[in-house]
């Protein structure tokens, strides 16, 4: 047996930061582009960690999926977390903004644009939130309180590789291990890029290669969406069983 390859420290070259982690309200839309979705990816069970202020889970339950939502700010008491929604949308639509030639409108038409699909998701959330406590979990990565094997699909946006500022290889590896504990079948996880636009290729190799060992294949895939200039590509990760 080959001896398993030790996991080494990511930086990312670029020291401007979005700052604290945002709580993004992405809507279902931006959903299926991001991971390619169809109708029969979504037939089975989904998670969707971390689920921020995405209206996804709502919009698949409402039409007639089964999905539920885990993130560390669901802690928070509702009313408090949706009250910060309205300063988070306004948060990243000014980053944005901001840093507007790292983007690509198109999906959107413009920034208003942007930021009105963004409030429209995080009303959306608030209110299923208010319906449905039951379906939006209280649960941080890399450890989470689901059975080996609860889902049929995980999506996985804007925290990995998003975050590789601060968030290290370790950190990584964990996390997507325990992603594919809880759907081996299928996690898929989009962008492959950092917050400033920077390529992750040294951590998302380091990470497939250690992967590889644990018996995970690992594909990248080309998705018809592009927000940040560059981030045209999800992970898309299977557990086969053979560990080497």
């Amino acid at each position: 047996m080959q001896q398993r390859p030790q996991p080494a420290e990511y930086t990312s070259s670029s020291a401007r930061s979005i700052g604290d982690y945002l709580i993004s309200s992405r809507s279902f839309v931006e959903y299926q582009a991001m991971f390619a979705l169809t109708s029969t990816d979504v037939a089975g069970r989904v998670l969707d960690c971390p689920g921020g202020g995405s209206s996804s889970t709502a919009t698949l339950c409402e039409q007639g999926g089964d999905a539920v939502a885990a993130d560390p700010v669901y802690s928070t008491p509702v009313a408090e977390l949706i009250g910060r929604l309205d300063g988070e949308v306004r948060r990243g639509s000014a980053w944005a903004t901001a840093h507007a030639h790292r983007y690509i409108w198109d999906f959107y038409g413009d920034p208003a644009g942007h930021a009105r699909m963004r409030e429209n998701s995080a009303r959306l959330f608030g209110e299923d939130l208010l319906r449905r406590p039951d379906r939006y979990v209280a649960a941080a990565l890399p450890d989470l309180p689901f059975p080996d094997d609860a889902f049929d699909l995980v999506l996985s946006s804007h925290l990995l590789f998003t975050y590789a500022d601060r968030l290290d290889t370790d950190f990584h590896l964990a996390a997507l291990r325990e992603l594919i504990r809880v759907s081996p079948g299928r996690v898929r996880v989009y962008p492959l890029i950092d917050q400033s636009g920077q390529p992750v290729s040294g951590l998302l190799e380091q990470l497939i290669e250690q992967l590889t060992y644990d018996g995970v294949a690992s594909s990248l895939v080309d998705v018809d969406y592009e927000f940040q200039r560059g981030a045209r590509t999800m992970l898309e990760l299977r557990s086969t069983g053979v560990v080497r």
